[in-house]
């Protein structure tokens, strides 16, 4: 029997921390294995109980929930945490510094409880979790503050059509969607997104979004 996902939930409302971890406990292939209030505690217990994902909150005393992340699963990070930040402000600001930081995802806390359940998993699973519209919407937003003009398109280590399939990444479109969009199946879509990941040592979708932008590939 595979080892359920251990999660470590950490918002500072009381409340909040204990729906979260009734809903994730009630699920056979997830527990909590830890919970707490504050960002500092967040890093703390994270270092010691190696949790497979973190749902994280935004504002939170000591430590806010951004620069938690960053210390758990930033560029400098050894072995980064895989960080879902689940927070009540649906502001692009807080979306755009927590992906920056190294969050893995981003839900809001009026999300039913499934997506919740769905976004955990996705993120244990290695994979991103953001809205098509949320990409969109908010990397394009900010693509002149995350676009310092680095390397140019052709010297980018991809083919013409890694490089298809990042510009629709960077567009927003699920691998579904992409397969559609290219006529090509599923699985092609899935072995060309691995690839780019890899070519270009990007962790997740999340991270070639904002390579994309960087690099003016999208506006």
């Amino acid at each position: 029997m595979t080892a359920p996902v251990r999660v470590l939930v950490c918002d500072d409302q009381a409340l909040i921390r204990t729906g979260f971890a009734t809903i994730i406990d009630a699920q056979p292939d997830l527990e909590v294995v830890g919970e707490c209030g504050d960002g500092r505690s967040a890093v703390e217990l994270a270092g010691r109980l190696e949790p497979d994902v973190v749902v994280m909150d935004v504002r939170m005393p000591v430590l806010d929930g951004i620069e938690a992340t960053r210390l758990l699963a930033g560029e400098d990070v050894a072995r980064p945490a895989k960080v879902l930040v689940v927070t009540t402000f649906n502001l692009d600001e807080y979306v755009y510094e927590a992906l920056r930081a190294g969050a893995s995802g981003f839900l809001l806390k009026d999300a039913p409880p499934a997506q919740l359940l769905h976004g955990i998993r996705t993120v244990a699973s290695g994979a991103a979790l953001l809205a098509p519209e949320v990409t969109r919407q908010l990397v394009g937003r900010y693509a002149a503050r995350i676009r310092p003009a680095e390397d140019a398109p052709d010297s980018i280590p991809l083919t013409p059509r890694e490089l298809e399939v990042l510009m629709l990444i960077a567009d927003g479109l699920s691998n579904s969607e992409i397969a559609a969009t290219l006529v090509i199946s599923h699985e092609t879509v899935k072995t060309y997104v691995s690839r780019i990941l890899a070519k270009l040592g990007l962790r997740d979708r999340v991270q070639a979004v904002v390579y994309a932008y960087r690099r003016g590939l999208v506006t």
